[in-house]
């Protein structure tokens, strides 16, 4: 796997989304935030400066509102499809990717981390 130390993040990443155990709480697109950091298969030192040879981060966010376009009753389940969709479809080792949900009354919001890698 390629040094930790070379990643690439998405801080507040806004998506709506179908995401509640209820129906009810399914039937409006609910405002979720993602978090998602990957960590390249190769260092970014062998990149020679092509987009074609890293994890493009437009096309990650792209593929992470794609996955929250399915309707899901746990944010759980989202970020473990996520993280997988993100595994399958770049040259990246491993995926963290944190999903925050604003329905918890008296706090700021609830989160679930999901870490999945090639290994």
């Amino acid at each position: 796997m390629s040094d930790e130390r070379d990643c690439i993040h998405i801080e507040q990443l806004e998506v709506l989304a179908r995401v509640g155990v209820t129906e009810n709480e399914r039937t409006e697109s609910q405002r979720l935030v993602f978090n998602v950091t990957a960590w390249p298969r190769e260092s970014f030192a062998t990149l020679h400066d092509d987009i074609s040879e890293t994890a493009n981060y437009s096309t990650i966010a792209h593929e992470v509102r794609i996955a929250a376009n399915a309707e899901h009753k746990l944010i759980e389940t989202l970020a473990n499809n996520v993280a997988h969709r993100l595994l399958e479809r770049f040259m990246i080792a491993k995926v963290r990717v944190e999903v925050r949900k604003f329905v918890l009354p008296g706090s700021a919001f609830v989160s679930v981390t999901a870490i999945r890698s090639l290994t």
